[in-house]
């Protein structure tokens, strides 16, 4: 009983003990209360060199919770007043549909043409050449704090929520 006595006696004494030593490295920084929404612009064009495709680098690399939304340049009602369109983005053409779509990971956006009709190496130039993009880089912390529900596809609803100032997009080669 002695021997039972001591052995919880030792074995409190252990579990009561604090732990004493140096401090450990500090930790990662996370994100900062202040960080912004980006806009990015590039103008790309597809062909079966590219496999109808272009990678645009994320630097510096998003957070995990962040989104990436990407509009299509559509059309300009006078030289000051461009037409985004949010992607996916389907044209019905005469070929089949063809539609222009996107994906993206922490590190980078691939812009790229699908379709299921018709063999792309058929498109004109007016749907593969210089074709302009806006990327959007919303931070997640975004969707916690919304009060509204925004409509993604109103470019200019989206720039305005989330106090944007796309006067100074930035201008990828």
């Amino acid at each position: 009983m002695k021997k039972i006595i001591l052995l919880l006696t030792v074995v409190a004494a252990f579990v009561f003990q604090g732990c004493e030593g140096p401090e450990g490295p500090q930790g990662p920084t996370g994100p900062s209360g202040d960080t912004i929404s980006e806009v990015f612009e590039v103008t790309r064009s597809f062909n079966a060199g590219n496999n109808f495709s272009s990678i645009i680098p994320l630097n510096p690399q998003i957070y995990a919770s962040d989104v990436v939304l990407v509009y299509l340049l559509w059309d300009t009602v006078n030289p000051t007043t461009p037409v985004w369109r949010l992607m996916p983005q389907t044209v019905q053409l005469e070929q089949g549909d063809l539609l222009y779509n996107y994906d993206f990971t922490r590190s980078d956006v691939n812009l790229f043409l699908s379709s299921a009709d018709f063999d792309l190496n058929i498109l004109g130039p007016q749907w593969t050449q210089n074709q302009t993009f806006r990327i959007v880089i919303v931070p997640g912390y975004f969707s916690k704090n919304a009060t509204k529900q925004v409509d993604f596809s109103n470019y200019n609803e989206v720039i305005k929520t989330f106090n944007i100032d796309d006067s100074k997009v930035k201008v990828l080669k």
